[in-house]
């Protein structure tokens, strides 16, 4: 069982940048693929970017390819997404999600096998 915490989330004028976190509990977190989503209101989730366990792997989705970056630091248990360039349309829920292949970069959220709660961004235009 993983236990997923994010934070960091809040408001931020377009433009600007942002940084959330996503804590995890266990001894295992290398062994997990990790993956960031957002769901805008009215709007299904959707896969924004994941890293490998290990290796340092990632993939993201085209919309936010060059303004988002996605990194781990395995020693703390924590997967950071780097916002920069914000778009009003990047104005979600953004959750993280634990996959149990370690070199899985999957895009679907049916592929995460643990989720956190969700911290709400929000960009004012």
């Amino acid at each position: 069982q993983v236990r997923l915490v994010e934070s960091g989330g809040g408001l931020v004028q377009a433009g600007g940048s942002l940084r959330v976190a996503c804590a995890a509990s266990g001894r295992t977190f290398r062994r997990y693929a990790m993956g960031w989503f957002r769901q805008a209101p009215g709007k299904e989730r959707e896969f924004v970017a994941t890293i490998a366990g290990v290796g340092g792997a990632t993939y993201y989705a085209d919309s936010v390819k060059g303004r988002f970056t996605i990194s781990r630091d395995n020693a703390k248990n924590t997967v950071y997404l780097q916002m920069n360039s914000l778009k009003s349309e990047d104005t979600a829920v953004y959750y993280c999600a634990a996959n149990q292949g370690a070199w899985s970069l999957n895009t679907r959220d049916i592929g995460y096998d643990y989720w956190g709660q969700g911290t709400q961004v929000t960009v004012s235009s």
